[in-house]
Order: structure tokens, then C-alpha cells, then sequence
């Protein structure tokens, strides 16, 4: 018998993510059987589960690259002396996520927003997810609290206020464009959002 090289594995692999993540992002977590799953890839049950044992540990799979891509973005900002500032570092992000090839289908915008509502929501009744997404969480924030520090060293902002609270306060913006791309789709832009930051960014002490 021949051997399967690594690289036909991985790209296996590669299309059962791409396939689960189509079908949880689109009808969630819970309405997805592994059934949709196998009849969105195209392979046979002893296919999909040579990788995954089930439904839990595709969706732990899914949501962890998710994680990792966003985390990705922000540590590579925070290797920049001065970082971007929020409106560029926040767009461009926004944009290479949902502009990528994964997580969209061709013709279609980005189904990442609908997946990462989706995941919020199934962490709340998933022990296993909901500390999967703290530990990518605290990694992100570790990230962002290392840009805000190279805004403050550089003069860009407000020394006296805790990195982390403006760490955080970035993710939830973040976070909150990423809700409203998920619920209204096109008519939210990235574009709106770097305004609105340049917006804030601008404000002075009343004349």
C-alpha cells in the first residue's frame, strides 16, 4: 500500500475544518450534525473521523485556529517600533481576515463574523470551549497590552492610563465591529470602524 505523504494529510485535514467551519458558522453548533459535516466535504465517515473523534473536538479544532489567526495579527503589530495606530492596525487586520480565502466561500463575504458569534455563544454552556477561548483571549490581550506599552514609549498615548485596560477595551471594540458585521453584513464596513477610531482618537479637552 502506498504511503500518504504529509502534505495529502494536511490538506485533508485543511478541507474538514474548512467544511465544519461553513457548516457551524451557518447553522451553529448545535443544528450541525456530523452528517452536514461529511456531506459539506464530500468524504466518508471513516475519512473525517481518521482526524477528528467527534463533534466537540472538531469544534475545539475550529475555534483554536480562529484564535490563532486573530492572535497572528496582533502579535506581528507588536514586533513594530511604533506599532500601527488602532485605526490602521484594526482595519488592516479586519481586512486580512476577511478578505483571506479561508473562512469565505467565492461570491460570498466572510463567514468568520457568523462563526465567531457563534462560538461566544456556545461557550456559554461548553466548559471545554469556554477555557479554550480564555487561554486565546489572554493571548491576544497579551498582544495588545505589548502594542498599547509601544504607543505609550513612543508618546503616541497617555502613560498614566494601565495598558491592559485599553488592551481590553480594543478587543471589545474589535469584538463588538465583528457582532454587527454577523448581524448586518454588508452595510457594516471596515472603513465606518477606522473612522469612527480616528473619531475618538481626536478628541481634546473642551475649548
Amino acid at each position: 500500500m502506498a504511503r500518504v505523504s504529509q502534505e495529502h494529510l494536511d490538506a485533508r485535514r485543511r478541507q474538514i475544518l474548512d467544511g465544519a467551519a461553513r457548516c457551524f458558522a451557518h447553522n451553529g453548533f448545535h443544528a450541525t450534525s456530523m452528517q452536514d459535516v461529511l456531506k459539506e466535504v464530500g468524504l466518508s465517515a471513516g475519512a473525517v473521523y481518521r482526524y477528528f473523534a467527534g463533534k466537540d473536538e472538531l469544534i475545539e479544532a475550529v475555534v483554536a485556529e480562529v484564535l490563532e489567526v486573530i492572535r497572528g495579527i496582533f502579535e506581528e503589530a507588536a514586533g513594530q517600533t511604533p506599532p500601527p495606530p488602532p485605526d490602521v492596525l484594526v482595519g488592516a487586520g479586519f481586512r486580512d481576515v476577511l478578505g483571506g480565502a479561508a473562512y469565505s466561500v467565492a461570491g460570498e463575504p466572510s463567514f468568520l463574523p457568523r462563526l465567531m458569534v457563534q462560538v461566544w455563544t456556545e461557550t456559554l454552556r461548553n466548559d471545554g470551549l469556554s477555557a479554550l477561548l480564555r487561554e486565546g483571549y489572554a493571548r491576544v490581550s497579551t498582544a495588545w497590552i505589548k502594542i498599547v506599552e509601544g504607543y505609550q514609549a513612543a508618546g503616541m498615548m497617555r502613560a498614566d492610563i494601565p495598558a491592559e485596560h485599553v488592551a481590553r477595551t480594543m478587543i471589545a471594540t474589535a469584538q463588538g465591529f465583528a457582532a454587527q458585521l454577523a448581524l448586518f453584513g454588508e452595510e457594516v464596513t471596515v472603513e465606518a470602524l477606522q473612522d469612527g477610531l480616528r473619531g475618538l482618537m481626536s478628541m481634546t479637552e473642551p475649548r
